[in-house]
């Protein structure tokens, strides 16, 4: 067997106990009275309307409008789109074209504590009509919530619309270059709209061209040169969160009307967050015991299989919570727990037959180090096997039970969402279990068998008198 590094070993633990820290605490910090969000961690994770509770609203097209069937369609699938890009899996919508109504529900975002039903719709209802105006005129100010200004309202020689958001192919939040603490858009043009921006930037080089979303001027930068590439950037206040939410809101396209919000209500969760907090004790005490269990059955082995299946929880939970920020955040479930229960008892039991072949090997009278070669070589098929079977039927639940919904018509858009977050925790909890309960956990075992003080078969699983 080919030994590797010793050091190896400390420095992946130590990075998987790392990475598992920040993924489940997340990493924040103060300025004032203000949190900073670095890192989102579980208490970042939008959870679903059946742990939290959420929203039902009814909207209707505003001042009185007689809607079509494919205007009411278009609406509707607008507001989707919304959702899904901003991590909402768990909802339901519906049309009723008898009274040109839409009905919506959805969960309340994360860290919520004042739920107020009318600020929640308006993070999918509003038109979020993109436009490029020449010059930056305004003819009222208006203070922020963080503080700063806000100017409203073009005055008439910043009326004209020079480009709208219809012709965006792409919007996308992504980190500022120039502030390490802000966030800008970035923005992408179909076809026609590069051509009409190139055209622009020609004519204003030199001028203001004020950005503004409805009635509010976000941006309003100095053409400096000709932009041909179809690309443009919104800079100013913006977070994450509210850099994400406007990327979002470009991106779904602007309403083929406005909505007015004709009822809405409260949503009373099924679980409640009492119940939740029981889980997540039950959750501690019963990887307590698992890891007293690897560790007696197994010993080093087990251990090198506790510090894999923190490193899978961990990055289950990335996966979930927007750690990663180029994928979207995710709503939690209750199935969607289920699916990273199921995924965290295929993680162990993939390292108790890794664990089982190794002894299996010393029983046959192999060395240690042949021993440990050839119980991680003959145990992969067996865990690949296991772990494909599911793989298959996790993808084939999100694309039945995603956002194509090519199953609803049969089963109902209410069991879209929860359905989906089942498939999807249990596959990335399966990735998970490949990356660290399968690769990572391997390496850490072969380092600490190059290591004299435990080169002794019995604490790799093999009989005490055989040393």
């Amino acid at each position: 067997m080919k030994r590797i590094p010793k050091p190896v070993f400390f420095i992946v633990a130590i990075l998987i106990l790392l990475f598992s820290y920040t993924a489940i605490f997340g990493v924040k910090y103060y300025v004032g009275d203000i949190q900073q969000t670095v890192v989102k961690g579980i208490s970042d994770i939008r959870w679903g309307i059946d742990i939290q509770g959420g929203v039902e609203a009814t909207f209707i097209p505003a001042d009185g409008r007689d809607a079509t069937d494919d205007q009411l369609d278009s609406a509707k699938s607008i507001i989707e789109t919304r959702m899904i890009s901003g991590g909402i899996t768990d909802y339901e919508i519906y049309t009723d074209s008898g009274t040109d109504s839409i009905i919506v529900r959805f969960p309340w975002k994360s860290g919520e504590k004042e739920f107020d039903a009318e600020k929640a719709i308006n993070e999918i209802s509003s038109t979020a009509q993109l436009t490029f105006r020449p010059g930056n005129s305004y003819e009222t100010t208006e203070m922020g919530a963080n503080g700063t200004p806000v100017y409203k309202t073009p005055k008439d020689d910043t009326k004209e619309v020079l480009l709208d958001g219809s012709l965006v192919k792409k919007a996308y939040a992504a980190p500022n270059p120039e502030k390490a603490d802000q966030y800008v858009v970035n923005l992408e043009f179909n076809n026609e709209g590069t051509k009409k921006f190139a055209e622009i930037t020609k004519e204003y080089n030199g001028k203001i061209v004020s950005i503004w979303m409805d009635d509010e001027m976000l941006s309003y930068p100095t053409i400096n040169e000709v932009i041909t590439g179809g690309k443009a950037q919104i800079s100013g206040n913006f977070d994450v969160e509210s850099a994400t939410t406007l990327a979002n809101q470009i991106q779904g396209g602007a309403l083929p009307f406005s909505l007015e919000t004709k009822s809405h209500g409260e949503i009373s969760p099924t679980l409640g967050e009492n119940s939740l907090t029981a889980m997540a004790y039950a959750g501690v005490i019963a990887l307590a015991l698992i890891i007293i269990f690897m560790i007696f059955m197994y010993r080093i082995p087990g251990f090198v299989a506790v510090i894999a299946l923190i490193g899978q929880i961990g990055l289950s939970v990335a996966a979930i919570s927007r750690y990663f920020t180029v994928f979207n955040s995710f709503t939690m479930t209750l199935p969607g727990i289920a699916g990273i229960i199921l995924s965290i008892g295929m993680g162990v039991d993939a390292n108790i037959i890794t664990a089982e072949r190794i002894k299996e090997e010393f029983k046959t009278g192999k060395t240690l180090d042949g021993a440990l070669d050839r119980g991680t070589k003959n145990s992969l098929s067996a865990i690949i096997d296991g772990n494909m079977t599911v793989v298959i039927v996790s993808i084939i639940l999100l694309l039945v039970f995603g956002s194509t919904n090519i199953l609803s018509f049969m089963f109902g858009a209410s069991t879209t969402g929860t359905i989906y977050a089942f498939g999807y925790t249990l596959l990335m909890g399966v990735i998970s279990n490949f990356i660290m309960g399968v690769f990572l956990s391997r390496v850490m075992l072969k380092s600490l068998g190059g290591f004299k003080p435990v080169r002794r078969k019995w604490l790799f699983g093999g009989a005490k008198k055989n040393g």
